[in-house]
């Protein structure tokens, strides 16, 4: 209930009440409620800064949530990119190098990444730009591991390239060590013993008693497998990767044209057929059609002292036994 409110009246020296207009009165219980109000929502306001709903607190604890483990996965990102960096190198200085392959260029490893916006889609969130780096991050990361994952098996292949090309090349004497009475002649020009007449000698000759078993010195297939006059029984092998050998003389073919012959296998014996002098076996190796020293292809079955021995043997000039 509102107060009643008097004033002092000189001219009936009395006190008399104070009459106040309806329009006032609203006016002042209109501003007064106004004036609540707004304070009332400004404190709603201030307070809101503050104290947040159950909704919101979960809103924002799971924002940073988001934000820790965006800053895990991208640790992760960058410590899986240095391992895969060190493989890459790993892949062209050493694995590629030592199989004889072009190393894969850093452009080819990162190819697709330049130029056209891919990432635009992610445009418009209130974290975009986190959200672009990390999915480009895992983009470069997932490219650069298909490339890597092919070279691997790129170099897997090699090198089942590489020991199949290993087995082939020539690389053991056809005659054993023990079974040798001596080396007669050498790769070079040598007295012909029966034209008697210097001539280019291709191969050398071992002389080993008749009967004395010859070994394929390479993985290869049996070519010729015959008779002939200057080389009497002889054997040719196909080698693969440009080798041939030859062994000529023999007393007796165990090889047959056709066969698949390994290193170490038995392909005949020392003879005296054709164009000889003695029981030997002469051994030629080609490459490409050409024929190389032989002594050069022995690392496979001597130590370096008999190596030294045999080369000082093959370079002393003499009469060679075919």
């Amino acid at each position: 209930m509102a107060k009643v409110k008097y004033y002092y009246d000189a001219d009936t020296l009395s006190y008399r009440k104070i009459a106040v207009k309806k329009s006032a009165y609203y006016k002042r219980t209109i501003f007064g409620a106004f004036a609540v109000l707004l304070i009332a929502f400004i404190g709603f306001i201030v307070f809101s800064q503050f104290i947040m709903s159950p909704s919101e607190r979960s809103l924002k604890r799971e924002n940073e949530n988001l934000k820790l483990n965006y800053a895990l996965l991208s640790k992760r990102i960058e410590e899986t990119s240095s391992i895969l960096g060190k493989l890459q190198q790993r892949d062209n200085n050493i694995y590629r190098m030592y199989f004889e392959a072009n190393p894969i260029p850093e452009e080819q490893r990162k190819a697709g990444f330049g130029g056209v916006n891919r990432y635009k889609h992610l445009d418009g969130y209130d974290n975009s730009t986190m959200i672009k780096q990390l999915t480009k991050g895992v983009d470069v990361l997932s490219k650069q591991l298909v490339v890597q994952s092919k070279s691997l098996d790129e170099i897997v292949a090699l090198a089942k390239e590489k020991e199949k090309m290993l087995a082939s090349i020539p690389a053991i004497q056809p005659v054993k060590n023990e079974d040798l009475k001596r080396m007669a002649s050498g790769y070079g020009f040598r007295m012909h013993p029966i034209l008697k007449y210097r001539k280019f000698h291709k191969g050398m000759d071992f002389t080993a008693p008749t009967g004395t078993p010859i070994f394929a010195t390479g993985n290869g297939k049996v070519i010729r497998a015959q008779r002939s006059a200057t080389f009497g029984n002889v054997v040719y092998i196909e080698h693969g990767y440009g080798y041939k050998t030859i062994y000529a003389h023999m007393s007796k073919m165990k090889a047959r044209k056709g066969q698949t012959v390994k290193r170490g296998d038995l392909i005949g014996y020392v003879g005296n057929t054709g164009l000889s002098a003695a029981p030997h076996l002469h051994y030629e190796v080609h490459k490409n059609d050409r024929a190389l020293n032989p002594i050069n292809f022995y690392y496979g079955d001597l130590t370096p002292e008999e190596f030294v021995a045999m080369q000082k043997a093959a370079e002393e000039e003499g009469q060679s036994f075919d």
